[in-house]
């Protein structure tokens, strides 16, 4: 007998995975409960508030799943300009990999549907600032004064997301990797 926290498991990370691919808006109630081998009845059984419950619920995995990504790149980078590098390599590989499907887990719907919903839109929030707030910590402790960090974690991550959105769109890593050079050169000239 499957235990219901293994069906609740299994619609998230279907959910996950549908919407970081296909956003909000194009992933339906019977794709949802169908890909994660679930009767329909069950979305509501879980997810009381429905697709959009289901949708924030997912974002919030995601990010988390990111984020554990990005600490443990950062943590075993020597420097902080590697670890933008790191960073860098492993959303190229997970492009190319996705055949340009895939890139950032929240990007899709938070333009999908943020606007139309405050639950998505703190999700993709919350999201979105603990990747800026692991990034700002994380370059206090290469050195960078606390304000300072919080500024250049700012920007490397919305260097990262317009990199990504135009290597999704031009099926080229190429505008990628120019932002992680340019990230690159700005953090070793702050710090030297």
């Amino acid at each position: 007998m499957v235990r219901r926290t293994d069906t609740r498991q299994r619609m998230l990370d279907t959910a996950a995975d549908l919407f970081h691919a296909q956003g909000y808006h194009a992933t339906g109630l019977t794709q949802l409960t169908t890909a994660g081998g679930a009767p329909k009845g069950s979305l509501y059984f879980h997810f009381p508030g429905g697709k959009e419950q289901l949708a924030a619920e997912a974002l919030r995995l995601s990010s988390e799943r990111l984020r554990e990504a990005l600490q443990t790149i950062v943590e075993q980078a020597p420097d902080a300009a590697t670890a933008i590098d790191r960073v860098v390599d492993a959303i190229a590989e997970i492009l190319q990999a996705s055949d340009f499907q895939r890139g950032c887990p929240l990007a899709t719907v938070a333009l999908d549907a943020a606007q139309e919903s405050e639950t998505i839109r703190e999700a993709c929030t919350d999201g979105y600032t603990s990747w800026q707030t692991l990034l700002a910590d994380y370059l206090v402790e290469q050195g960078f004064p606390h304000d300072r960090a919080q500024d250049l974690a700012t920007v490397v991550l919305a260097s990262i997301e317009g990199g990504m959105l135009l290597a999704k769109t031009q099926r080229d890593v190429a505008p990628l990797r120019a932002v992680a050079g340019h990230l690159h050169n700005t953090i070793e000239r702050e710090l030297s």
